[in-house]
């Protein structure tokens, strides 16, 4: 008998995950499809958050896409927020971990959050799913595991380090998100409001807002990048101070 998928997602928290077991298809569609894993359900979740965002993304959407119930994919994922676990994990999956190094640990620091950042930006909206959920993935735990050994390889006390990985985590997150609404609004608007716009409404502004207007070139300078880059160096610079 296969055991529950409580069971199977605390395995999963205990182990790699191994997709061990396959759900059988009832009705017209049964021995013309394949069988529903939890590898081809994070699959087409991630098609899904491709094409279309991840607001699209729900148990019964996936279900339709691999033309099954909802009740098929259950064998496996035991809810939304457990397939946000899965896919997250999968992402992390893909970030590579250097080896803590006292002389080079906010550079790492600065690598791996850039890495998490591509990966996130590659579905839409993706890491609200990151925001929404406790990471239990080993994978989603062993990103935090490693950043958390290169900041403490850098002479970062337990507390401030611990406290410090969770404002990295947050600000990588909702830059993430910012960016996929941008770009979203920029697809269903046909344009986006660039700076040239923004200067010009600043500079319309009254003079109840003389630092908005005399500082407008600097408020709107910078790209996405640039300031990425900025806000993490800035994060790192604070936390050099506390070595």
């Amino acid at each position: 008998m296969a055991s529950p998928p409580q069971r199977r997602r605390a395995a999963r928290h205990q182990q790699p995950l191994a997709d061990d077991t396959n759900a059988t298809r009832r009705g017209p569609s049964a021995g013309r499809k394949k069988p529903i894993t939890v590898d081809a359900i994070i699959e087409t979740a991630f098609g899904i958050v491709e094409r279309e965002g991840y607001d699209a993304l729900t148990m019964r959407r996936v279900a339709g896409a691999l033309e099954t119930g909802p009740a098929s994919l259950y064998a496996h994922v035991v809810n939304k927020k457990d397939l946000d676990d899965l896919l997250i994990g999968r992402l992390c999956a893909e970030i590579e971990l250097p080896e803590p190094d006292p002389r080079t640990w906010r550079e790492q620091v600065i690598g791996v959050c850039t890495q998490i950042r591509d990966q996130y930006l590659r579905y839409p909206g993706i890491s609200l799913a990151a925001l929404a959920v406790v990471p239990t993935n080993l994978e989603t735990l062993r990103v935090s595991e490693g950043l958390l050994g290169i900041v403490l390889a850098g002479g970062v006390d337990p507390r401030t380090a611990a406290w410090a990985i969770d404002a990295l985590f947050l600000y990588v997150n909702a830059f993430c998100l910012e960016t996929s609404l941008a770009d979203r609004h920029a697809d269903h608007d046909g344009r986006t409001v660039g700076r040239d716009d923004l200067l010009r409404r600043f500079a319309a502004l009254p003079g109840t807002f003389p630092h908005t207007r005399r500082h407008a070139a600097e408020l709107t300078s910078g790209t996405a990048q640039e300031r990425f880059a900025f806000t993490l160096n800035l994060i790192m610079d604070g936390l050099g101070h506390r070595t």
